[in-house]
């Protein structure tokens, strides 16, 4: 069985269809990059996969849940305990340093470790930039934050909606390569929203969206 299967996924805003019948399956410990222009339907996929809207018809499973099926209540622990999700903006509070981003995630998890926290930016490089606030971070560094924190309850499912999309290309890379080396070690699925070819080329597979439907399905070598 898929570790993420789709049916007959539709999602509409009003007169406008974002997704029209989309049939998906992911396996899991695989990495899925999703191309596509916009609004092709990219976003609107990554947020139902991650729980965080509904579609307007078809079924979506995800580790073995039906999301349909969900309750608010076990909606909010699928995304605290299933899911890990990157964004385009990094989304830190610009209030608290680098460790106290991350153990926000702990807290809605269980209960905040800041050694476990510390030991996790270390291991991205950041063990100089721990106390270090948002406005004190370079983009590239507070991306790494955001990737500290939607990894810090080791999540099974990572998803990350143009997580390179406001950093250079010498940023975009090293951001790639710990993303790639956090997959090899960390037992996930990820699956990449972008629209950069050169991002698309780190995944194993590359679905294409045009008009919410899936264009094109490549499997890669890498």
């Amino acid at each position: 069985m898929a570790f993420i299967h789709t049916a007959g996924l539709h999602k509409e805003y009003g007169s406008t269809a974002a997704l029209r019948g989309v049939d998906l399956d992911i396996d899991e410990l695989s990495w899925c990059a999703i191309m596509g222009p916009s609004g092709s339907g990219k976003s609107t996929l990554l947020n139902i996969l991650g729980g965080l809207e509904g579609p307007t018809s078809g079924r979506v499973e995800v580790a073995g849940m039906t999301l349909a099926g969900l309750g608010e209540d076990e909606l909010a622990r699928y995304r605290r305990e299933t899911i890990g999700l990157i964004f385009q903006q990094s989304h830190l509070l610009p209030q608290l340093d680098a460790v106290e981003n991350v153990m926000l995630a702990q807290h809605f998890h269980s209960m905040t470790d800041e050694a476990e926290a510390t030991e996790a930016l270390r291991r991205i490089g950041l063990e100089g930039r721990l106390h270090h606030r948002p406005a004190q971070l370079s983009g590239g560094e507070r991306q790494r934050v955001g990737i500290a924190r939607a990894l810090i309850n080791r999540p099974r499912l990572l998803l990350a909606d143009e997580p390179t999309g406001n950093l250079d290309r010498e940023n975009t890379r090293l951001i790639l390569e710990l993303l790639r080396e956090l997959y090899a070690h960390q037992q996930l699925t990820i699956v990449l929203v972008t629209h950069d070819p050169y991002v698309a080329e780190w995944a194993g597979r590359v679905l294409t969206l045009v008009d919410g439907k899936i264009a094109d399905d490549e499997l890669r070598v890498r």
